[in-house]
């Protein structure tokens, strides 16, 4: 844990993983051609990957055309925070077994519309720190 002195600590693998389960929303960030694009979604780990649901539209044609992404994760209270991110590889779920899986996560979305499509983002490297906040 940071303190004072040390006002930034670096998180493990396993430490950050952690902490992403413990949020359900999340920014992801794809880059396709020369522009990057950031779609908030809700998430849930599982086994060490990241899962969201996805309408049609242009966050799945973008994750096709570029699988590489960037996840990111904040959370912050009145003196402490950490910052968290992910950077894998997305495909979008196609096998019967693999949906019906996923359809047993606890993926619930903020937002009231259809999401039929299930994203997984398999984690290639994963960053975090925890932070002492100066609010004063």
């Amino acid at each position: 844990m940071p303190d004072q002195t040390t006002p930034v600590t670096v998180l493990t693998e396993q430490e950050a993983m952690n902490l992403l389960s413990t949020e359900r929303l999340g920014r992801l960030i794809v880059v396709v051609g020369d522009q990057p694009d950031i779609f908030p979604v809700n998430y849930v780990v599982h086994d060490g990957k990241l899962f969201f649901r996805s309408a049609e539209g242009d966050k799945l044609t973008e994750l096709a055309l570029e699988p590489s992404v960037t996840f990111q994760v904040d959370h912050a209270e009145a003196t402490a925070g950490w910052s968290i991110v992910v950077r894998g590889i997305a495909r979008t779920l196609v096998r019967f077994d693999e949906i019906n899986a996923a359809e047993e996560l606890d993926l619930k979305s903020w937002i009231p519309t259809e999401k039929y499509n299930f994203v997984e983002i398999r984690p290639t490297a994963v960053h975090g720190r925890r932070f002492v906040l100066d609010r004063g």
